[in-house]
């Protein structure tokens, strides 16, 4: 079976959405993309993660979004998905959930604060809300269309999905992504967290303002700027993300 690699390691954090709680259900998707041999692979529509192993992950082209392996039909969001990959060169896995304290951001039509070095460390400002889509765009082409608006907002906003590297959804959910789909995993579970934190710090006092800049700039570029010294990388070693 082709793209075997990935199929395993698509399959692996889809389950992974589950037992961490971020998905419940049959909610949320992830994905990986080889750009090299032009395909994504994804989660099947509608099946149960119990039932899935490597196997029922479904292989679309990135241009077209035609099945090119796999036999189970891919999920109903891989339109999202595609766009997202198409609008951000940079990413190579997409995950989508709907965790329940990122969907309420969503659903209230509010970005996540960044209100403590927690957040700041991962993402360098808010996470931010798209638009509602229209009725056009929901009625013909609502997958793809949630993807063009996320990458609408980051065009609109000189945002860059590099720094930003998660968004919601308004009434929808949040999408996190990465340099893989174990990095957009990741990203989705601390999107979670500092979520969570927000609507707990605001819950106790409404009118909190964000973080200065100055120590939202410092918790980040420590861990992802050019002169990041966080964690264990040598002194040659390249930054994973640059500011």
């Amino acid at each position: 079976m082709k793209f075997q690699t990935m199929r395993e390691a698509v399959c692996s954090v889809n389950r992974e959405l589950f037992v961490s709680g971020l998905a419940r259900f049959t909610f949320g998707n992830a994905s990986g993309a080889d750009r090299e041999a032009g395909v994504a692979v994804i989660k099947p529509s509608g099946m149960s993660y119990d039932d899935m192993g490597p196997a029922e992950m479904v292989a679309v082209s990135l241009a077209s979004g035609k099945r090119v392996d796999g036999r189970a039909r891919p999920s109903s969001d891989t339109a999202t998905h595609l766009a997202l990959y198409q609008s951000f060169p940079g990413i190579y896995g997409v995950v989508h959930t709907h965790s329940r304290y990122a969907t309420v951001f969503a659903q209230a039509m509010k970005s996540i604060p960044c209100v403590g070095t927690t957040h700041a460390d991962t993402f360098h400002g808010a996470v931010p809300v798209t638009r509602m889509l229209t009725l056009s765009e929901v009625q013909e082409e609502y997958e793809a269309n949630t993807g063009r608006v996320i990458a609408e907002l980051f065009e609109k906003e000189s945002l860059d999905p590099a720094t930003l590297p998660g968004v919601l959804v308004a009434g929808h959910g949040p999408f996190a992504w990465g340099r893989s789909v174990g990095e957009a995993l990741e990203h989705a579970l601390i999107l979670e967290e500092v979520a969570r934190l927000a609507y707990c710090t605001l819950a106790l006092r409404p009118d909190q303002k964000p973080l200065p800049h100055y120590l939202m700039d410092k918790h980040f570029l420590r861990k992802h700027g050019a002169d990041a010294y966080y964690g264990q990388q040598e002194p040659d070693e390249k930054p994973p993300r640059q500011s």
